[in-house]
């Protein structure tokens, strides 16, 4: 059953309280003498999905997520391609409650990433799938790959052409006319510090961590609750966590600093503390996620604690958000029915009687089949009062309806 709270724009991972001992460190390497490998990639709701295989078996898709500290696979059904010596067991913990979920750590993998090998990477792998990844994006997701593919060589992602390239550190033409950003790396995470200018005039110096794994532009935490709270907000479902549904809020702010680079106007989540209770070891004030990074050609350098930032062919883009106000999922074998998991109070789908459960078949007059569900996601937030004509299954019948997109912030 797929996890029907996942919300269209914004995918939410936190792997907290997850402590793998080795005594070898994991990592990744260039092939022989290589100066670099490019590596395509697929983006998928915001997400960044890489095609590698495991122990000779697949390929498998998986996120790109610099927010994880630990390869994680997210589909039990990989367990027959990997061994789990002694069945040892980890508690998984994070957003959205109390409860934790087992994993199993695994041996060391073969993780095949052409023109890369891997080093004693191990990984968890959950016992049930928690988060329905694959129905979120619509194609088999099977996992997250995080800080060791990042720890040993410089990443450089670009987002106008698909590509990972990674160099060895120091390569001095990986850095040519990027702005050089100084990072930390706490608990296998990158964080950078920029200055959040707020609607109510204040400057917020803020601790982020820089997330690849997240779809949004920028989350902000712990101001849901307090005077800091942009006045002009809407309700939202924001993601899923481990334990549950992350609810806050989605709003504005007027700028962030990242270097030289001012990103005006953008759109910020602000999840509630209750739905936090993340319990993170270290401090922090939020994270940026691809909504922003891809505004950028970005370079990842663990190894000299600083990324890259260069203008890419998006930088100018307004930050939109949806305007319909539903929540859907790719349901199906082949993923090619698209279903509502949420409808918005007031919002546009609201008004015109939309429910959960109900099914889109058509829009204008396209079959959804047809249609991937980016292409979905961008007809939602493309234009405020278009008109959209919907062909909706519902109660065992299919209903024509009129979806008048509606901006709310």
């Amino acid at each position: 059953m797929p996890n029907k709270t996942m919300p269209r724009y914004f995918l939410w991972l936190v792997l907290l309280n997850l402590f793998f001992v080795s005594a070898h460190a994991q990592y990744f390497d260039i092939n022989g003498r290589n100066k670099k490998v490019t590596i395509p990639f697929r983006m998928v709701r915001n997400m960044v999905v890489i095609k590698l295989r495991i122990n000779n078996k697949g390929p498998f898709n998986f996120i790109m997520d610099t927010g994880v500290g630990l390869m994680v696979i997210t589909d039990p059904d990989l367990m027959d391609s990997v061994s789990t010596p002694g069945k040892r067991i980890l508690k998984l913990t994070g957003c959205g409650g109390d409860e934790a979920y087992d994993a199993y750590i695994t041996a060391p993998l073969n993780v095949d990433i052409p023109g890369l090998t891997s080093y004693n990477v191990a990984a968890a792998i959950l016992k049930a799938d928690h988060f329905g990844l694959s129905n979120y994006a619509g194609m088999p997701i099977h996992g997250l790959l995080g800080f060791e593919f990042f720890s040993n060589l410089a990443v450089k992602v670009d987002f106008s052409d698909s590509t990972l390239t990674v160099y060895r550190p120091n390569d001095e033409l990986l850095y040519n006319k990027g702005e050089k950003i100084p990072i930390t790396i706490e608990n296998h995470k990158p964080y950078l510090d920029a200055n959040v200018h707020l609607p109510d005039g204040s400057v917020k110096k803020s601790k982020l961590v820089i997330d690849l794994g997240a779809g949004h532009p920028l989350s902000l935490d712990n101001m849901a609750d307090s005077h800091e709270l942009p006045k002009k907000c809407i309700p939202a479902n924001l993601g899923m966590g481990f334990n549950g549904p992350v609810i806050g809020f989605i709003s504005r702010i007027n700028e962030i600093e990242l270097g030289k680079y001012k990103i005006k106007n953008l759109i910020s989540s602000f999840p509630e503390d209750d739905s936090l209770k993340q319990r993170f070891m270290e401090k922090r004030d939020g994270n940026l996620g691809v909504g922003l990074l891809k505004k950028f050609v970005v370079v990842f350098d663990y190894y000299n604690k600083a990324i890259y930032l260069k203008r890419g062919p998006d930088y100018s883009e307004p930050f939109e958000h949806d305007m319909s106000g539903l929540e859907y999922y790719a349901a199906g074998d082949d993923f090619k029915r698209v279903i509502i998991s949420r409808v918005e109070p007031g919002s546009a789908g609201d008004d015109i009687g939309l429910e959960k459960n109900d099914e889109i078949v058509a829009i204008n007059f396209k079959p959804t089949a047809s249609m991937s569900l980016e292409q979905i996601d961008d007809l939602f937030k493309s234009q405020n009062e278009r008109s959209l004509l919907l062909d909706i299954y519902h109660d065992k019948k299919i209903d024509q309806v009129i979806l008048t997109l509606k901006r709310r912030i």
